[in-house]
């Protein structure tokens, strides 16, 4: 629980979207903003019955469609002639596969929740940023390119050289600077990358993250694969998180299913970046699935229905469906469920 205080999404839906557009972060701003007599029945009604919010976010209101982003990797989202502008492969001389990317950071608000905008600093103009996928042995270079008003970084999960880690304060890229980032894609896994400039806390809550997929040689078993980050927003800026979700939009699973086919592999790729808890969870309906703790093994570290994560741990989580019908995902911890982390997999008979 944080320190005592359980304000739900209506709640915050009906008394912080008059002060979120332009908001500064570093003015003092009141812990509480408005009251439980505010007039929010009818928002209030449609939460209960809908188990989600009133209203609908457009899907670009991140930067990229919640639903396509599960899928989207290495920009293969984009029409091929716009793909090139951010993402390439070529073949070195020694064998190997070169992938190069082109990152840039942006200031952007975005919407997290119907009428709630946030203040992002974004990768490529999107909370999470892009995903990363390469195989073990790959060649990964990144050309970074600081739009942002503050200094910025890249930083990875996984082995580099010093020079490559982002971290210290001579590493970080001034606004209007570039950065080339090169390094061998290893281990093979689930990783993630996020600014490492200081504050850090407020670097990585602003939206400064992404994942990185590395393949291992021999690839895994076909199946449906889907990408979740678990994150969270702050929206009046002390230091305690409103809002909750998977993909950065409150309850948008909810009103957007996530499909998948009865008896098919479903492997998904979860990240915890949650800023401002100490924990965070997943937790599937009706269904067990095995988890591959951070993805550096091909065996499962168990075989479980709810798994907890701090921040930066992931698990790759793979699972069958044995009935049709909705089933709910969501985080085990009540407040943060409540709040927006909570969605639906739609299962279909083919």
């Amino acid at each position: 629980m944080m320190k005592g205080k359980k304000i739900s999404l209506v709640l915050i839906l009906s008394f912080l979207i008059p002060g979120m557009k332009g908001e500064n972060p570093d003015a003092e701003v009141p812990k509480e903003r408005g009251s439980s007599q505010s007039p929010i029945s009818e928002l209030m009604s449609g939460y209960k019955m809908g188990m989600g919010t009133v209203g609908e976010v457009s899907p670009e209101a991140i930067g990229i469609d919640p639903v396509t982003y599960l899928t989207t990797w290495n920009f293969n989202n984009l029409p091929p002639e716009e793909r090139k502008k951010f993402y390439q492969e070529s073949n070195l001389p020694n064998g190997r596969l070169l992938r190069e990317y082109w990152f840039y950071t942006v200031d952007k608000e975005i919407e997290i929740a119907p009428g709630v905008f946030f203040p992002a600093w974004t990768y490529n103009g999107q909370v999470p940023g892009p995903t990363i996928r390469a195989t073990e042995g790959d060649l990964i270079r990144i050309h970074f390119l600081n739009q942002g008003t503050r200094p910025h970084t890249i930083h990875f999960h996984g082995f580099h050289p010093a020079e490559m880690d982002g971290s210290m304060p001579e590493d970080f890229v001034a606004p209007g600077d570039t950065f080339l980032y090169e390094f061998d894609a290893e281990p093979y896994g689930l990783h993630l990358y996020h600014c490492h400039s200081t504050p850090l806390s407020q670097h990585i809550h602003k939206g400064l993250y992404g994942v990185y997929i590395v393949d291992p040689k021999t690839p895994r078993l076909e199946a449906r694969e889907l990408v979740m980050m678990m994150n969270g927003f702050d929206t009046n800026f002390d230091e305690e998180n409103e809002i909750y979700a998977v993909n950065t939009i409150a309850f948008y699973y909810m009103n957007h299913p996530i499909q998948v086919k009865l008896g098919e592999l479903v492997r998904i790729y979860l990240v915890n970046i949650l800023e401002f808890d100490q924990i965070n969870s997943f937790h599937t309906h009706a269904h067990f699935f095995n988890e591959f703790r951070t993805g550096t093994s091909l065996s499962p570290n168990s075989f479980t229905d709810t798994i907890i994560l701090g921040q930066a741990e992931r698990s790759i989580l793979e699972l069958r469906f044995r009935f049709p019908g909705k089933f709910m995902f969501h985080a085990h911890k009540t407040e943060f469920a409540e709040r927006g982390w909570m969605g639906l997999f739609e299962v279909v008979e083919e």
